[in-house]
Formats: C-alpha cells, structure tokens, sequence
C-alpha cells in the first residue's frame, strides 16, 4: 500500500505539470443529456456476445427490459464483466479473487468490496440510494447543497460522503487519502479527457454513466441493475425496478389523448432547447398518452439528445401545441405566465398559454432516475385533467 501510495503521489505531480502545460480553455457546460460528445469506443464493439476471458466460463446474461447502453455476463466463480456502449468492458472481481493474468488488458479491473465511490455522475445518486447502497459512495462530485436526494445530501452533511471536487477538477490528493476504488462519471467527462485519464493513472477504474443516451425512460431507471452488480445487490434492483415497470404496465391499456406537448426551456442566447424525438422525454409523452410536437427531430450537429431552435422556429412549429412543460431541471424554474413572457413575448400567441395549459418540471427531476416513472404520470394526470396535488415532478403556471 505504501508503495502504492507513492506512485500514486508522483503520477499527481508529474501529470498536474503536464496538465498546466498544456491546458486548454474548455466550455463548463451543466450536466445534462444536452451535451454533445464523441463516442470513446466503437459502435460495433458493443455486442450481445460475452467476451471470452482466460480462465473463466460464461454463466448467463443479465435480463434487461429497456435499457440498450449496457451488458452484464456473469462467469463461474462469482465474476462478473460489465460491458458499457461508447464506455469500455469492466470484470467485476470477487473479494478474495484476481482478475485472470492473461485477461485483455483493454478490460479495466473493479475489485470487490466496492466501498469508496468517487461519483460525479449526479443522476446514478437516486439509484445507488434505491438500493440502500450509499454507503459503497464516498466521495461526491457535487456538493451537499447541490444534491435533492435528501439521503445523499444529509450523508455528506454528516461527513459520511465527502465532497472531492466537480468531474473537471477533481482532488486527486483526496481520491488517494481516500483510497477511492472507482470513479464513476457522467459523459461530460468526455469534454474533459485528461482528467479522466489522470485519474486512470492514480490506479482508479473511471466508468461513465451513459444513462441519458438510453431512449426508453425506464431505460434510465434499469441502471440500478447494472450499479447493483457492483455492490451485490442484484435481487434489490430487480425489485426496486419492477415497482417503478409496474407505471408502464398500469398505462398499457390506455387510449392516446392525440393531446401535444412540448418539452422545452429558454437558453441564456434567447434559444428555445428541446429534445430529440428518440429521446426518453418524448417517450415519456407517449406513453402517458400525449404526442410529442416534434415527432422527427434529429441533432444533426452532435450526438446529444437535445437541440436548440431559434426563438422563431419554436414558435412556428409549437405555436398551436396543446401544452408547454417548462424544463425547470436545467433553467431556473418559471413561477408565472409573467415569466415566460420576460424569456419572450412571443408566447403570448401560444394556443396552450391562452389555454392555460402550461407547466413547470421541478429542479430534481434530473437526479430523480429513481422514479421516472413518476413523471409519465404526472403528464398523464395533466393530459386527463388530474389533481395537481397527485403529481411529483410538475406544477402548473398561472
């Protein structure tokens, strides 16, 4: 360990020389799936075949109902490789075991008991804690004021998880002094490589949570079972996540409404952000009975799920759209009509503003990957005139 510690200390060094040798300006951009970036592996890497590893015999697969970005193979002996789309390959090792000596050495290595987390990707939080898992979390990208899950936050207000630092300037000194076994990231890591690969050079495993790129909503959700191979808890997640299916199961049979909606916030350039048609907010709308005002919308400057329109190309293709949800997760959340005016008076012709038909996400709904399922019914009660006082996510403006 000593040793360990000693390379760990001089890689810091030599690699914060480099770093502010050659550092560049990069733009801070706020988590979200808004965020356009380059794949880091090859499409046809990612397969439903299980790789072969010396020395271990393929098991089983794990059963997955949504989400399409990852693979977990279970092998003989309790291992486990779990297999993540424009991420990289990852053997779970069991505690007492060693990853095979002839393994592929592109395969990273996470060595059980997974038990000192650095985790910058917000939206996994919600998700670690469904699982009574937070506990395997010690550090955090985010600081306590900056997190809704109430468990997390009042974890790091006791001193339980410590804040380590934002993905792009993480405390490598701390990560060390912490002996952090696993670095757990969100894509806007991707703008952000050399820290990534410091990190790698400490002896931390970096996964990156692609669970924004999933176009299901409970594809979101189905990431518990991946995190749940990492701390052993796989009958937990399958329970956890058939509670939250049931909401699909339960809308099944109901008839579309034909209803518009569109989802959307203002950018500080006066632009209007809205999603891809293939992304898992649209998704959402269908499935609670509404349809999507774009319905063939592409990104067709990146690989991110949203896009941004002008103020005059919103306006001409959602004029008449039935309802407005404010995406309040991003932007600051609109209390009144008055509010969205200011962002543009152009909204005063809006049919669903005369309607009265406008609505306001919640600042959690971003780290609430737990209970997306509770947002399909919250537009669900909006579409069919439901009480208000029945919804989590939404709140209606006036």
């Amino acid at each position: 360990m000593f040793n360990k510690r000693i390379k760990q200390r001089i890689c810091v060094a030599m690699l914060t020389a480099v770093m502010a040798c050659t550092a560049v300006s990069m733009p801070v951009m706020a988590e979200d799936t808004s965020a356009d970036t380059e794949s880091t592996a090859q499409d046809s890497d990612f397969t439903d075949e299980a790789p072969q590893i010396p020395g271990l015999t393929f098991e089983s697969e794990m059963e997955l109902k949504y989400a399409q970005c990852f693979h977990v193979f279970y092998y003989n002996d309790g291992y486990a490789l779990i297999d993540i789309k424009d991420d990289g390959q990852f053997l779970v090792v069991p505690e007492g075991k060693e990853a095979p000596a002839d393994m592929d050495k592109s395969i990273a290595v996470i060595q059980k008991p997974v038990s000192r987390i650095y985790l910058a990707a917000t939206s996994a939080m919600a998700l670690f804690n469904a699982i009574d898992g937070l506990d395997s979390i010690r550090l955090s990208g985010t600081q306590a004021s900056g997190w809704y899950v109430d468990d997390a936050a009042q974890a790091m207000e006791d001193g339980k998880i410590l804040f380590a630092g934002k993905y792009d300037e993480p405390d490598y000194e701390l990560l060390i002094n912490e002996d952090c076994d696993l670095a757990i990231e969100s894509t806007m890591i991707l703008h952000s490589p050399k820290v990534a690969e410091m990190i790698k050079e400490l002896g931390i495993p970096v996964m990156i949570d692609h669970s924004s790129y999933e176009s299901h909503p409970l594809g979101r959700t189905e990431w518990v079972k991946l995190y749940s191979v990492l701390l052993g808890k796989e009958k937990e997640a399958e329970a956890f996540f058939e509670e939250q299916a049931k909401v699909i199961e339960d809308l099944s049979g109901f008839t579309n409404t034909e209803k518009t909606v569109a989802y959307f916030y203002i950018n500080t350039d006066g632009s209007a952000v809205v999603r891809t048609s293939d992304d898992y907010i649209p998704k959402m709308i269908e499935i609670a009975g509404g349809r999507y005002i774009f319905p063939d919308l592409k990104n067709t400057e990146g690989t991110g799920s949203s896009v941004r329109l002008t103020m005059e190309e919103f306006y001409n293709q959602a004029v008449n759209t039935d309802y407005l949800i404010y995406n309040a997760s991003i932007d600051s959340p609109i209390t009144s009509i008055d509010d969205l005016l200011a962002k543009s008076d152009l909204f005063a012709d809006f049919k669903a503003v005369k309607d009265g038909n406008v609505w306001c996400t919640g600042k959690q709904l971003y780290q609430a990957t737990d209970i997306v399922g509770e947002l399909i019914k919250d537009v669900h009660l909006m579409l069919t005139d439901g009480d208000e006082k029945d919804m989590t996510f939404l709140t209606k403006v006036s």
